[in-house]
């Protein structure tokens, strides 16, 4: 077989075998070789800050050598056994600690399955079927995820649109949709609805919009006082944020959390958590048949990604690790900041010190509708030739990770001050 080594060599094989030629997550024109630390190389040798690192999950770098020797422990002892492993339970027990009010988990093997079962479980426990969403806002591949995620065209609140054939309309007619940050809406979407949603399902940092001081409060206030669950989708912020996630950040703990990205340590591996009471759904000997949640998974609590989650979480623990997180990023906020405002156009810098994005724009940015108004194709210039100055990276989020050197940032200034200055 001809051996290949080139981006544009392994392209033309994998459009025969792959729609669109690609995994459905990036540019399927780039084939990542190798990683290092906050570095990676393409399949044409190119090397690359990387600030995507897996769409979040390596925090601590590609080859971190305390967790790659946690790794290198387990495989011998095998793979994976479809049953209960101590490593996992170890992992759980500490997932659990360092949750607000979470007292049990249950494993699956991606955020988006958490976020599924998440919903499903407020709808066994409730006794009710709506599900509240907010536009833009990202909760995987199920069928009520993909309701009003990217719509290209505007519909009124809360009528939900689907982004993805092959959804039958029921499924909308359970979803009520809501602007984010918007405090009059939710107020009165849930003095209309509020007697029959389920739950409120949020990232509460949206993608990469904080959330206004005080709407996570009234979320949970609106929650309590109609009977509903407060579910947290922490995929992405849990254990980046903080090492409680955004509800330890934000002071607002949810009925309902689901984890994903750092708790696998890079292996597919996600969580959602509760409340004993809530969790009990999951138990048919507590709840009975007609209040059971059916959950299995072949790959759930896997050893080998549990043992990388545990490694993980013990290292983020230590003294003086998110110092340095938020401290990488802020660093880059700087830079982009200095090289933008010398070109006079409007930008906001929009996030977390650990989790942001540039959003071109002259207006305050609160929800999705404000970042599709942006001047999106400036933006994409900008992170085209931020790709070809050799940053890596996705292009609606910049993650910031732990193993970032001072070789990294200056890479990373003059990429940024040549983005900005080839600005148009």
């Amino acid at each position: 077989m001809q051996k290949l080594s080139s981006n544009a060599d392994w392209a033309t094989r994998a459009r025969a075998v792959l729609p669109g030629g690609g995994f459905g997550n990036f540019d399927p024109s780039v084939f990542i070789k190798s990683g290092s630390g906050a570095r990676v190389i393409d399949e044409d040798g190119r090397e690359y800050v990387d600030y995507l690192i897996g769409s979040g999950p390596m925090l601590l770098g590609h080859d971190n050598a305390e967790v790659l020797e946690a790794i290198y422990e387990t495989l011998p002892r095998g793979l994976t056994f479809f049953a209960n492993n101590a490593t996992a339970i170890e992992l759980a027990e500490e997932i659990c600690r360092a949750v607000p009010g979470g007292e049990q988990l249950r494993y699956v093997s991606s955020g988006g399955e958490a976020d599924m079962y998440a919903m499903r479980l407020a709808r066994a426990y409730t006794g009710r079927d709506k599900i509240v969403k907010f536009e833009g806002g990202y909760h995987g591949m199920s069928a009520e995820a993909q309701m009003s995620l990217a719509p290209e065209k505007r519909a009124n609140f809360p009528q939900a649109i689907p982004d993805s054939a092959g959804i039958p309309p029921s499924v909308a007619a359970e979803m009520l949709i809501a602007p984010f940050n918007d405090f009059d809406y939710i107020r009165s979407l849930m003095a209309e609805w509020g007697p029959k949603v389920a739950a409120i399902i949020v990232e509460p940092l949206q993608r990469i919009i904080p959330p206004l001081p005080g709407y996570l409060q009234l979320l949970r206030e609106e929650a309590d006082k109609y009977g509903c669950l407060l579910v947290f989708d922490e995929v992405v912020t849990g254990f980046r944020l903080s090492y409680g996630g955004a509800q330890e950040l934000y002071c607002v703990t949810p009925d309902i959390t689901t984890l994903g990205k750092a708790i696998g340590g890079g292996f597919p591996l996600a969580a959602l958590v509760a409340s004993a009471e809530i969790m009990a759904h999951f138990d048919k000997t507590q709840v009975g048949a007609e209040g059971w949640l059916m959950q299995l998974g072949t790959l759930s609590g896997n050893p080998v990604a549990a043992a990388a989650g545990l490694k993980t979480l013990e290292i983020l623990r230590r003294d003086g690790q998110y110092d340095t997180l938020r401290a990488n990023g802020q660093r880059v906020m700087n830079m982009t900041r200095t090289a933008l405002d010398a070109t006079g156009f409007g930008y906001e810098i929009v996030g977390d010190p650990t989790l942001f994005e540039v959003v071109f724009t002259d207006a305050p940015v609160r929800d999705y509708r404000d970042v599709q108004s942006s001047n999106t194709a400036r933006a994409t210039a900008y992170n085209e030739t931020l790709r070809q100055e050799g940053i890596f990276k996705a292009a609606g989020k910049t993650y910031p990770s732990l193993p970032l050197t001072e070789g990294d940032f200056a890479i990373t200034e003059a990429a940024i001050q040549k983005a900005a200055a080839d600005l148009t």
